[in-house]
C-alpha cells in the first residue's frame, strides 16, 4: 500500500512537472541539445517566404541568452541577416542552406567578435553584390570561427574581410565573381584546409591600405582554376595574392590552374612562400615584386608556368631574398594576354638584388635556368649549388654598365644549348659561354667550381 502510495505521488509530481514545462515552451523556445533551435521562432526551411525577420529575432535572441542557434537541414530563403558580438550560428554541413532572397550579402557583421558561424551553405544565386562585399561581410571583428562552410555562387566575394581575424578553416567556396576571400587589414587570420575554385579574380586576397606588418597565415589550402575575368597585366587571376601586408606566411597549399600566378607578393615584405605545390600557371608561379624587402621562397614545386620564380622590381626598392631547394620544371615559352608584349617567358628563377640561389633544381626551361641582373639592376647576388638541365642558356648575368657583383659557384649545368653561364644585356645574350676556354671575363662576375656538361 505504501508502495502504491509512493507511485502515485510520483506520477503526480510527474504530470505537474509536464504541465509547467509545457507552459514555459509556450512562453519561450525551448533550447535544443546544441542551443536555441530557429524553428521555435516561427523559422520554416524549404519555402518559397522571406524568412528574414524571424530568422533575425532568432540570431538575436540566441547572441543575447549566449547560446548557439541551430538550423535544422532545409534551405532558408533570407535577406541580409546582421550578426553581432558572440553570435554563434550552427547548421548540418552540406544540409543546412542559406539562399539570397532579393540582393545584398547574407551574413554581415560589425564589431562581431567571437563570432562562429559553422556548417552552413551560402548560396549567392548569382545576385549580384555591392562592390567591396561578399555572402559574409565583417568589418572590425577579431577571434572570428568560419569553419565547414560551403560558399557558393556569390555576385561578389565569398569571404570579405576588413580589420577582422580569427581562422577561415575547412570550408568549400566555389563559384565566386570575384574573390573567394578577400581580407584588408587584417588582426590576426589564418585561412587554412579550405577548398576554393572556379574564381573570377583571385583565390585569396591579403591586402592593406597601405604598406604594414600583416601576418596572415595561409597555410595547406587547396585552389584551383583561377581565372583572370576582369583582364589586367596580374592584378587577377592568381591564387594567392599579398598585397602591401608584411609577414604573411604561404605555406603547404596546392595550387593548380591559375590564369597568372600561384603566390604574388606585391611590396609584401617579409613573406615567407614555402612547401607549395603549383601546376599549370601561365605567369609567373611564385612573385616577389615592387617595394618589398626579405623573401624566403623555399621547398616549392612548380610544374608548368612562365616563369617559376621572380624576385625583382630592384629599381622600386625590392631587394634582399632566399630561394632555395625549389623543383621548378617543364616551363612555357610565352605568357598569357594583357602582359607587356616584350616579357620574357621560359625563365625558372629571377633575381636581382641581395639574394643567395642555392639548391634549385630546373629543367626543361625554354628561354633562361636562372638570371641574375636587369641591366644595371644587378646587385649582390650568389648562386651556387643548382642543377640546371635542358634550358636554351643555363645561367645568365647582366653584364651592362653599373651591374654589381654576382658569384656563380658550384652549379651543375647539364644541356645548355646556347651556353652554361652567359653575359646578358637585359634579356638578350651578349657574349659566349663564359665557362669556356678563352671566354672573356668581367670583374663583377665571380665564376668558380661549376660543373657544364
Amino acid at each position: 500500500m505504501i508502495t502504491d502510495r509512493r507511485r502515485l505521488l510520483n506520477a503526480s509530481a510527474l504530470g505537474a512537472a509536464g504541465i509547467l514545462v509545457a507552459s514555459r515552451a509556450e512562453a519561450a523556445p525551448l533550447p535544443s541539445v546544441l542551443g536555441r533551435d530557429a524553428t521555435q521562432y516561427g523559422v520554416r526551411s524549404n519555402t518559397t517566404d522571406d524568412q528574414t525577420r524571424n530568422l533575425q529575432r532568432a540570431i538575436d535572441d540566441a547572441t543575447r541568452l549566449q547560446a548557439p542557434l541551430v538550423l535544422p537541414p532545409g534551405n532558408y530563403r533570407t535577406g541580409t541577416l546582421k550578426l553581432s558580438r558572440g553570435t554563434q550560428l550552427v547548421g548540418i554541413r552540406g544540409a543546412t542552406i542559406l539562399t539570397v532572397l532579393g540582393g545584398g550579402p547574407l551574413l554581415v557583421g560589425e564589431g562581431a567578435n567571437y563570432l562562429s558561424v559553422n556548417g552552413l551553405t551560402l548560396d549567392g544565386n548569382y545576385a549580384a553584390l555591392p562592390e567591396r562585399n561578399g555572402l559574409l561581410y565583417l568589418t572590425d571583428s577579431t577571434d572570428i570561427r568560419i569553419d565547414d562552410c560551403t560558399i557558393v555562387k556569390s555576385g561578389g566575394a565569398g569571404i570579405w574581410l576588413e580589420r577582422s581575424g580569427g581562422a577561415i578553416r575547412g570550408n568549400v567556396i566555389n563559384d565566386i565573381a570575384t574573390t573567394a576571400v578577400v581580407s584588408f587589414d587584417a588582426n590576426g587570420l589564418l585561412v587554412t584546409q579550405n577548398t576554393i575554385a572556379n574564381t573570377r579574380s583571385n583565390g585569396i586576397e591579403i591586402l592593406r591600405n597601405a604598406i604594414g606588418d600583416d601576418g596572415t597565415q595561409v597555410i595547406d589550402n587547396r585552389i584551383e582554376d583561377i581565372k583572370a575575368g576582369p583582364g589586367g597585366s596580374g592584378q587577377y587571376g592568381n591564387a594567392i595574392n599579398a598585397f602591401r601586408a608584411g609577414n604573411v606566411i604561404v605555406s603547404g597549399n596546392r595550387i593548380h590552374n591559375c590564369d597568372y600566378s600561384a603566390v604574388r607578393g606585391n611590396s609584401a615584405s617579409n613573406i615567407h612562400i614555402t612547401g607549395n605545390s603549383v601546376s599549370q600557371v601561365r605567369e609567373v608561379a611564385l612573385y616577389a615584386e615592387f617595394a618589398f624587402e626579405g623573401a624566403v621562397i623555399a621547398n616549392n614545386t612548380v610544374d608548368g608556368a612562365a616563369f617559376g620564380v621572380s624576385v625583382c622590381n630592384f629599381n622600386e626598392g625590392g631587394r634582399l631574398a632566399v630561394v632555395q631547394g625549389n623543383v621548378i620544371r617543364n616551363l612555357i615559352p610565352k605568357r598569357p594576354a594583357g602582359t607587356a608584349p616584350d616579357d620574357d617567358a621560359g625563365v625558372g628563377i629571377y633575381v636581382e638584388a641581395d639574394a643567395s640561389v642555392s639548391g634549385n633544381v630546373v629543367e626543361n626551361a625554354p628561354a633562361f635556368g636562372i638570371i641574375a641582373g636587369w641591366g644595371k639592376y644587378l646587385r649582390d647576388v650568389a648562386i651556387s649549388g643548382n642543377v640546371v638541365r635542358n634550358a636554351f642558356v643555363g645561367i645568365g648575368v647582366s653584364v651592362m654598365p653599373g651591374a654589381g657583383t654576382a658569384l656563380v659557384s658550384n652549379n651543375l649545368i647539364s644541356g645548355a644549348a646556347r651556353g652554361a653561364v652567359v653575359g646578358l644585356d637585359h634579356a638578350k645574350p651578349t657574349t659566349p659561354d663564359l665557362t669556356a676556354k678563352h671566354a672573356p671575363s668581367f670583374q663583377q662576375i665571380v665564376l668558380s667550381g661549376n660543373t657544364v656538361r
